[in-house]
């Protein structure tokens, strides 16, 4: 211990790295059973449960001597004397991580979490596995990756953050992850004797609005605890991030004999039997059923809803284009089918006009915690009582404001009951009509396409339309995620690509929030990596420019990541809705330009990517040379490493 240290708090005292074993063990068996009910005291109080700094209202106290020598990496931390650590808390803590399968914890590392990454990086064998720490260069990308893993695999990642700085720069990535319903464990240290700016004594106050729930655990056994709790809150419908505090001396206590719970997962609330079957019955006894499909929680619910298409020979509507998590768009039942005149509609996660809805609170997110009554748009409570119901010329038939994939099991049981021999032929042949009808839809909405968007095929800069089309026979025969947001880019895809798997397209950014897209792709990257598949990114130039620093991320963990950059040099949104305005108030647009472009100088994608350690090529002008350069960018990333394509693009 320096001699700043002993003179300035006595930083050992305070930090109190051993706090026996016995003591340890004793609180775990007291504590376990009621840790929950504690747990979120603060969200509701304000904070006012924790004891107060003790500082004069308004008062900043500056930074110690001993304190500016820790955060400048001028002293080693230390324990006390002859004594180790053998068994801390944050062990515990990865340990409860690794019971409930998380893969990842993204992060850019923070002195108030120093234990638990120590932890995550050599605890277990093999170490740093299950969890696997991802590095990265800004609090936003860790959240932003959270949700592109979470949006490909259907399970939350740990996006780990530094005290009340590093939730304010993921605020917004946090915000998008709420708007989308993502589900999300972040992890926040706090330290309250070290640097009193980065503290706080309810810090997930700052992101309470947006966020499902959250914890402040004061020992070990309610650490763990919250944890598990953690991982059920985002995991149940509807799904979204929550939030836990860890404190740094519950990290490095000693845990003694202290064990992990066992973790009892999430139970997602589906129809009950009675209206299983009674649903069952209106399926079997159609003519022409049709079903509906939104965006289902994981890829089992995705099979099972082909399965419950396949039992009745039902057509089927999709949002695979839209988004993760739906039905095959390209599956022989997938369309208007061989007649439109459906006699029963079932919808699930869905609005759908004359249906039966299974899905919760129909058309929101997560109910709201915004007690400032800040009135977020697009988040508006369910009132007590009310069933959210599909808008105006979109009126169901009926409404159960259940989880739609926890649903299926009981629902395709029950079919399953009640099919007739009579049933199932009919079935097979509906299916067999359906199946021709809906391949010839899907053909003529691809000739139409092309009929519609091919001028300008041959024009520099390139068309963003042939972007996709060139694409297109490259990625048939693959296994590929499209992580990317497509709006600004068009959206091609939509009407060209098959999206047959429930990862094809991980859907636009929740909130319309700039900067998401290339954290997305990285998380959607740790999904892919080692599975034989990749990510296509058609990246914008504006959204790579606010946190390029995820390119480094790609290369060092060998994310398979193709980005393709959609290089309009402009914020062309920005720029038409300028131009717009001058020409409107009569003052031409030929300065529209001023704040709202991306020249004088251009900026070389090639080289931000190299420096970053990924390789890449452009930037291209010439429509002929894309599809020799997406081919070289598919086999890099077959190989395991990221690849950037510079293309400069039409604007949009």
């Amino acid at each position: 211990m320096s001699k700043d240290d002993a003179d300035n708090g006595k930083l050992v005292g305070r930090r109190n790295f051993l706090r026996g074993a016995a003591t340890g063990a004793a609180a775990g068996a007291a504590t376990i059973a009621g840790a929950i009910p504690g747990l979120a005291e603060a969200q509701e109080s304000g904070g006012k449960t924790i004891a107060g700094s003790g500082a004069k209202p308004g008062a900043v106290p500056a930074p110690t001597a001993a304190q500016l020598a820790r955060e400048t990496g001028a002293v080693e931390p230390a324990g006390p004397a002859g004594q180790t650590v053998v068994r801390p808390g944050s062990d515990l803590m990865v340990e409860t991580l690794k019971q409930m399968g998380v893969e990842f914890v993204t992060s850019n590392n923070g002195s108030s979490f120093e234990g638990l990454q120590e932890s995550i990086v050599n605890y277990g064998s093999p170490p740093n596995t299950m969890p696997e720490f991802v590095t990265c260069l800004h609090e936003e990308t860790a959240v932003d990756m959270g949700s592109g893993y979470a949006r490909a695999t259907g399970k939350p990642l740990v996006a780990l953050l530094h005290g009340t700085l590093g939730l304010q720069h993921a605020s917004m990535a946090i915000y998008q992850a709420y708007y989308g319903g993502v589900p999300m464990i972040i992890l926040a240290g706090r330290d309250k004797g070290f640097i009193q700016a980065h503290t706080a004594d309810d810090m997930a106050s700052m992101i309470r609005g947006f966020t499902k729930w959250d914890a402040q655990p004061k020992t070990l056994p309610e650490a763990l605890a919250a944890l598990q709790e953690a991982y059920r809150q985002a995991t149940t419908a509807p799904t979204g991030p929550v939030v836990v505090i860890l404190d740094t001396e519950i990290q490095k206590e000693a845990a003694g004999s202290l064990q992990v719970p066992a973790f009892k997962p999430a139970v997602n609330k589906g129809i009950d039997a009675a209206t299983a079957e009674a649903l069952a019955a209106k399926l079997l006894a159609a003519k022409n059923p049709r079903i509906a499909v939104g965006h289902l929680r994981t890829p089992e619910g995705v099979k099972q809803v082909i399965q419950l298409a396949e039992l009745v020979g039902a057509s089927t509507a999709t949002q695979a284009t839209a988004g993760p998590m739906s039905f095959p768009n390209r599956h022989p039942l997938c369309g208007p089918g061989a007649a439109t005149d459906y006699d029963f509609i079932l919808g699930l996660e869905t609005k759908a006009a004359d249906a039966a809805i299974v899905g919760p609170e129909i058309g929101t997110t997560v109910a709201t915690r915004d007690k400032g009554g800040i009135g977020f748009g697009g988040l508006v409570p369910t009132q007590p009582g009310r069933t959210d119901r599909p808008a105006r010329g979109k009126v169901a038939s009926e409404v159960y404001p259940v989880d739609a994939e926890a649903s299926l099991p009981l629902l395709i049981a029950a079919v399953q009951k009640g099919l007739t021999a009579a049933q199932k032929r009919a079935a097979s042949t509906r299916a067999q009509a359906h199946a021709p009808a809906n391949r010839t839809a899907s053909q003529a909405a691809v000739t139409k396409a092309f009929a519609a968007k091919k001028t300008g095929w041959d024009n520099s800069p390139v068309s963003l339309f042939r972007i996709y089309a060139e694409l297109w026979p490259l990625l048939e025969n693959e296994d590929w995620c499209l992580a990317s947001p497509t709006a600004f880019s068009g959206g091609h895809h939509a009407a060209l690509w098959a999206h047959d798997r429930p990862y094809s397209y991980l859907g636009p950014q929740p909130a319309g929030g700039i900067g998401y897209g290339a954290g997305a792709c990285g998380g959607a990257g740790l999904a892919a990596r080692g599975k034989g598949r990749f990510v296509v990114n058609i990246q914008t130039d504006g959204d790579m420019n606010f946190t390029p620093g995820v390119l480094w991320t790609e290369a060092h963990h060998r994310l398979p990541v193709l980005s393709i950059m959609h290089n309009n040099r402009a914020w062309h949104q920005e720029l038409m809705f300028l131009e717009f305005m001058a020409g409107a108030r009569g003052r031409g647009t030929d300065r529209a330009s001023i704040g709202s472009t991306l020249r004088d100088p251009f900026i070389d994608y090639k080289k931000m990517a190299e420096a970053y350690g990924v390789a890449g090529e452009g930037p291209i002008e010439d429509p002929t040379l894309l599809q020799a350069a997406f081919k070289r960018g598919i086999d890099a990333v077959k190989s395991g490493r990221p690849y950037m394509i510079d293309v400069v693009t039409q604007p949009r």
